[in-house]
């Protein structure tokens, strides 16, 4: 006979076999829309590939908080979840940048047409490269900064370069030249062990001063004016940002 603690154990081992639904669900979503910016770039259709590494952007975010808040993290997920950043926010960034901008170099000749495919594999690259190191350091690392530029916030930078530059008819040698150099900094900057602050410890349930609900209306009023812009502005921004940190960071260190 089968002793009653026997069958429990079963049924655990059973539960455990399986995988959340929800979170892995959303994380099929951003899997599914960096699948569809590199087919949509192929077919150049580039606002709507920069668009969909955004709606990514907005998904991966969602997978991790909803996994957190209904206890349904798992190692499959973790894993799961870097599979599809990769494709979503290393491939499909460096493919779309490329056709929309980076192939153009091949008409000052056949270095620069190397150079253009060379950028666009360095940035996707340092993008699984530094999804490596983040689950290696997963749980260890200090969760108020990021080591490294994050891969999503890379891909906003490169996806908002091309959806800002679609939409304002930007083409040409020197925007191929400046996509180039952005593209393999946000890379560089993906691998370095610049610090960026991750908001992480911000809540959104408390209580705030009703100056922020007035400036939360005027971000929103800016960005409507032209939100390809305005989002890419905002990325370079952030961007930005960790080197700044680094070196203020820096500076109080040797005053202290």
């Amino acid at each position: 006979m089968t002793e009653p603690n026997d069958t429990r154990n079963d049924r655990g081992i059973r539960q455990r076999r399986g995988i959340y639904l929800l979170p892995n669900l959303l994380t099929t979503t951003a899997l599914f829309f960096g699948f569809y910016a590199i087919v949509a770039a192929m077919n150049n259709e580039f606002q709507s590939a920069a668009i969909a590494v955004l709606i990514a952007m907005v998904m991966d975010g969602l997978d991790g908080r909803v996994a957190r808040l209904t206890n349904s993290q798992s190692d499959f997920g973790v894993q799961y979840d870097s599979i599809a950043d990769m494709v979503s926010f290393g491939v499909a960034p460096a493919l779309v940048m490329y056709q929309w901008a980076l192939a153009d170099l091949a008409s000052l000749g056949s270095l620069w047409g190397k150079l253009g495919w060379l950028g666009a594999f360095i940035y996707a690259a340092c993008a699984g490269l530094r999804l490596a190191r983040f689950n290696t350091q997963f749980g260890v690392a200090d969760k108020r900064y990021f080591q490294g530029l994050p891969s999503p916030s890379a891909a906003a930078v490169v996806a908002g370069m091309v959806w800002a530059g679609n939409r304002l008819g930007a083409d040409g040698v020197v925007i191929g030249i400046a996509a180039l150099v952005l593209t393999v900094l946000a890379g560089i900057l993906m691998v370095s062990n610049v610090r960026y602050y991750s908001f992480k410890e911000i809540d959104f349930r408390y209580r705030v001063r009703f100056i922020a609900m007035v400036l939360l209306v005027l971000v929103l009023a800016v960005t409507s004016v032209h939100p390809p812009l305005v989002l890419f502005l905002v990325a370079l921004a952030y961007m930005g940002s960790g080197p700044a940190l680094t070196v203020v960071q820096r500076r109080r260190r040797r005053k202290r």
